[in-house]
């Protein structure tokens, strides 16, 4: 039961096993800014280029994100951030996709 009482004193908010991940959490917060950005922006029919580029950026980022990814805190921003990529990515293909009708 020590384990139990043991502090955690790791420096990173994203690792949990106490060594520095740069790529990972580079990958995670680039993610989570493109999920909540084509999240946002899908809510508006006129920024569906915006939704939807943001989205495929942030599912490309995310699924490379998953591939490398070391802990679990990672892999839970990660899916965070795919989740809402995938639902601003999509809605933005609903609205008029990634050229928005040029080709």
């Amino acid at each position: 039961m020590a384990q139990v009482l043991r502090p955690n004193t790791t420096g990173s908010l994203f690792a949990t096993d106490g060594k520095p991940h740069p790529l990972q959490d580079t990958l995670l917060v680039v993610t989570l800014v493109c999920g909540v950005l084509a999240f946002v922006t899908s809510m508006f029919h006129s920024l569906h280029l915006l939704s939807s580029w943001a989205g495929l950026v942030g599912i490309l980022a995310g699924a490379y994100g998953q591939f490398i990814s070391e802990t679990t805190r990672e892999r839970f921003g990660l899916i965070v951030g795919l989740g809402l990529s995938g639902v601003g990515f999509y809605l933005g293909l609903a609205y008029g996709g990634l050229f928005g009708g040029v080709i």
